[in-house]
């Protein structure tokens, strides 16, 4: 079996992951992993799917044809699992927006050796005020050799530049 990496975008209407499906389930493949959602009237995913190796070509080029339908569909092959030699470790964030808060996060994690592993942000107004907030969680694969105390103490540093509020937090 050959597994693929799919990103999906699409204009949103009713019967767009059957469509993806059903190619899908068509050319012998079999659906293993989504994430996806709807944002400001598109659609878009990720997906993993497998395929057996004589399906591949045809799998793809039905996946190519949904373009005909306003659905683009990016194929990739995925890529081998590195061995763990990270924590998983939650990050909650919220602060008032600006431009450039998941800049200056994303910034200081990659420089630490920090890969983001899944990042969900959202601009909400505030309960009493009505001002912009912004709140982001993440999942952050942190490196073995980092500690949580370091790692916190590197954030909250920007946090108080940039004036947000932030929680690590380990499943351990």
């Amino acid at each position: 079996m050959d597994h693929l990496v799919l990103t999906v975008i699409a204009p949103d209407q009713p019967g767009l992951v059957e469509r993806i499906a059903q190619c899908i389930a068509a050319h012998g493949g079999n659906w293993l992993e989504s994430r996806m959602s709807r944002m400001a009237g598109q659609f878009a995913g990720i997906l993993k799917v497998a395929v057996p190796a004589e399906g591949y070509d045809e799998l793809v080029e039905g996946l190519q044809a949904l373009n005909s339908q306003g659905i683009r569909v990016l194929v990739a092959e995925s890529g081998i699992e590195p061995v763990c030699t990270w924590k998983p470790i939650h990050l909650d964030l919220v602060g008032n927006d600006r431009p450039g808060i998941v800049r200056d996060i994303t910034r200081l994690l990659a420089e630490h050796g920090v890969n983001l592993e899944s990042l969900t942000t959202e601009v909400a107004p505030a309960p009493m005020s009505s001002e912009p907030l912004f709140h982001a969680t993440a999942l952050l694969a942190v490196p073995l050799d980092l500690s949580l105390d370091q790692l916190q103490d590197k954030l909250e540093t920007l946090a108080d530049d940039l004036m947000v509020e932030l929680n690590l937090r380990s499943d351990e």
